[in-house]
């Protein structure tokens, strides 16, 4: 097990270095100048060359990546050119919100997911099953974002159970804070429950037509008995692939979601400076987020070795 967890860490650490060189080099020749956008089109060329001086901007871009790189590794990712403010505070600001909104988010749609998936196997081809795999269907079908303005239309406007958008703040309680992101945690969680169960479902049928599955049903086991014991556990390792790549997914990819409920998490952070030309914030938080999405897949490959011992023999 040792063994492969250091050849899946050094995989890790070799797709971080080219992560970083792919992040900073398309962002830095992507058009526009940042001190141009700050200063508008009527600044006077040496007002810009000065706030480019200013930024740092005027530096060697190999030199400047060194520099990033190196302050990454010490936790500094610079300093913001628009707000003028270190890029980890507003980082970590942002993350309390986008953080545990994916959490919340992954477990709802985890807790949904597996009874569904086991529930539709384990009843292949009746009703029940036709049921779970109709509402997948529709689950996977409808955009998240319409749906996330249909629940701010029903359980914000017109029920007021919830508010229409912001967030509370963490100061105000835990309670306050996870009611602010309910809402979002469920518009982003159902698509993706539907997704999960019929993962589940489908991998829970190839197991259940298993050799070793009939052996345990003729040595005396019921099929729900066999169904628990021995096919959900061999079924876990697509179902722990998809799990990996959905909480990567809410993490990075809710920016939609964020913007609908004017949520301050990393994807809106990064809509903003964007649009504000402030590289150093883009480059940083989506670098941020790459390292997310692979130290998730490296954790997803060391589950994969504990529920199936035989990878770590392969490797």
């Amino acid at each position: 097990m040792l063994r492969y967890s250091l050849k899946r860490l050094i995989s890790l650490i070799l797709s971080l270095a080219v992560a970083s060189l792919v992040i900073f080099f398309v962002i830095e020749i992507a058009p526009g100048d940042p001190a141009s956008f700050m200063l508008g089109i009527n600044a006077q060329p040496d007002t810009v060359e000065a706030l480019r001086s200013e930024l740092g901007l005027d530096v060697p871009k190999v030199e400047r990546y060194l520099t990033w790189v190196g302050g990454m590794l010490h936790g500094d990712f610079g300093t913001s050119y628009t707000y003028r403010t270190p890029v980890t505070k507003m980082v970590a600001e942002r993350l309390w919100v986008s953080l545990p909104l994916a959490l919340y988010a992954l477990a709802l749609s985890t807790l949904i997911a597996f009874p569904a998936g086991i529930y539709a196997a384990a009843r292949r081809g009746k009703p029940g099953d036709m049921a779970v795999m109709g509402a997948t269907q529709l689950g996977v079908a409808i955009p998240n974002f319409w749906f996330a303005m249909m629940l701010v239309l029903i359980f914000a406007i017109n029920l007021r159970w919830f508010g229409a958008g912001g967030f509370a703040g963490w100061n105000k309680g835990f309670w306050a804070g996870i009611h602010s992101l309910t809402l979002p945690a469920i518009a982003l969680a159902l698509p993706q429950a539907a997704i999960l169960a019929r993962v589940m479902r489908s991998a829970l049928l190839d197991i259940l037509g298993e050799d070793f599955m009939r052996t345990a049903r003729a040595k005396g086991l019921s099929r729900r008995q066999a169904l628990w014991r021995h096919a959900v556990r061999n079924a876990m390792i697509p179902v722990l692939t998809i799990i990996g790549l959905q909480f990567s997914f809410l993490l990075a990819g809710a920016i939609i979601i964020e913007q609908v409920f004017y949520l301050p998490g990393l994807g809106r952070l990064v809509f903003q400076a964007i649009s504000a030309r402030d590289l150093i914030v883009v480059e940083s938080v989506v670098m941020l987020l790459v390292f997310a999405v692979i130290a998730v897949n490296f954790l997803v490959d060391l589950a994969y070795a504990a529920v199936d011992p035989r990878l770590r023999q392969r490797t």
